[in-house]
């Protein structure tokens, strides 16, 4: 989520921390979208206004800047290489529907055995459907998962479902392979 860049966006324009995440992601309006009902179109719009509302005067489309700087993680594709094929692989994401398209575009749907998008089911995380959809979708039981996401109370309702969860975040130096590997999981190929 390159949490990093919110955190300058913020500040570099005199917001309150967190202004940049919350106005798009704490909105009724994304909660919505996320689950495939509602106007993306509106949600940004609505969320550039809030943000301007917070911060009393005009800005740039800080939004946009923010989402663009989201990239892949080069270290985590190769790590998702190296774990195929001893193992299923699956994005469980909490997006609206141009996210299969976006993977596609970037050859990364291509790594894993399954996509689940919340907007094409009409449920997000953390409920505890979608992660059992998850397990399901790829013939195992939760407890047979492990589930990785950069925020924590994901990971806990993951784990509440009887998935082993890590937080892993990058903008804090967290390594994946090492992370993955304290709960088992073999990081390397051989």
């Amino acid at each position: 989520m390159r949490w990093d860049v919110a955190r300058e966006l913020d500040r570099a324009h005199g917001l309150p921390r967190s202004s940049v995440f919350e106005t798009l992601y704490r909105t009724d309006a994304w909660h919505g979208i996320e689950r495939g009902v509602g106007d993306l179109t509106e949600w940004v719009e609505g969320a550039h206004r809030e943000l301007e509302r917070r911060a009393g005067r005009p800005l740039p489309r800080l939004h946009d800047e923010w989402r663009g700087a989201q990239t892949a993680i080069a270290a985590n594709f190769e790590l998702v290489r190296r774990l195929r094929p001893r193992y299923k692989l699956s994005v469980l994401s909490n997006a609206d529907m141009s996210l299969r398209a976006r993977l596609e575009r970037d050859g990364i749907h291509a790594l894993f055995d399954d996509v689940v998008v919340s907007a094409e089911v009409g449920m997000a995380k953390p409920d505890p459907a979608i992660f059992r959809l998850a397990a399901e979708r790829l013939g195992l039981a939760p407890d047979e998962c492990v589930f990785v996401d950069d925020w924590d109370a994901n990971v806990e309702a993951a784990r509440e479902v009887g998935m082993r969860g890590v937080i892993h975040r990058v903008d804090k130096g967290d390594d994946l392979s090492k992370q993955l590997l304290g709960l088992g999981v073999a990081t390397q190929e051989g």
